[in-house]
């Protein structure tokens, strides 16, 4: 087998996992192959992937997809940010039964704004959100971020995964130019909330 098709046949195979978990074939994952390649990437994904779901397990969706905003617009990166503030809006509303204060394209468009006027923008969200316990949850991720502190509990060395993990996706999506898709999260299956999204957002 050349590498090639090695290559492709990584893609296809990570592609299919991200079918069964989220419904689709992120755009990112020809780019992670091509960039870490085909062995690398199995790897990464293999190490990575079982560590943000126990995140997710252990944090709730709500803050998992609220830390990798955080520290995907830190980073600049308008494609991650974008698919776990859509998966977080359509969380929120499935949660709630009303739609986010802020629309996750907004708030991915945010990725080229100053580190205090970001901190500050993500709080008033949450104050309008009713997610008050969340600042303080944002405001350690973006301190994170930034190498201005260090974990100092489980809880943060989990933050400090995502800050690794999505560094390296950040890095990869910024370069390549990768527009963004769909919903990092299962919820993104949910054709029916989507079209309740769609419809109040389109209302709205």
């Amino acid at each position: 087998m050349s590498s090639e098709e090695l290559e492709r046949l990584v893609v296809r195979l990570l592609e299919r996992m991200c079918r069964v978990m989220w419904g689709f074939a992120p755009r990112m994952i020809p780019h992670i192959v091509r960039r870490l390649g085909p062995g690398r990437s199995v790897l990464w994904f293999g190490v990575n992937m079982p560590r943000l779901l126990w995140t997710m397990h252990v944090f709730g969706p709500v803050r998992t997809h609220l830390a990798a905003v955080a520290v995907s617009l830190h980073n600049g990166c308008t494609y991650c940010a974008y698919g776990h503030a859509f998966a977080l809006e359509l969380i929120y509303l499935r949660d709630r039964g009303h739609l986010f204060p802020v629309d996750a394209r907004t708030l991915a468009s945010w990725q080229g704004l100053p580190p205090r006027e970001l901190a500050r923008r993500l709080r008033q969200v949450l104050q309008e959100a009713g997610l008050h316990a969340e600042v303080l949850w944002v405001d350690r991720t973006l301190a994170l971020a930034a190498g201005a502190a260090r974990p100092v509990d489980a809880d943060e060395a989990r933050i400090a995964h995502l800050v690794r993990m999505l560094g390296r996706m950040n890095r990869i999506a910024v370069e390549a130019g990768v527009e963004p898709d769909e919903a990092q999260n299962p919820v993104n299956k949910d054709t029916g909330l989507k079209r309740r999204y769609a419809e109040l957002r389109a209302a709205s």
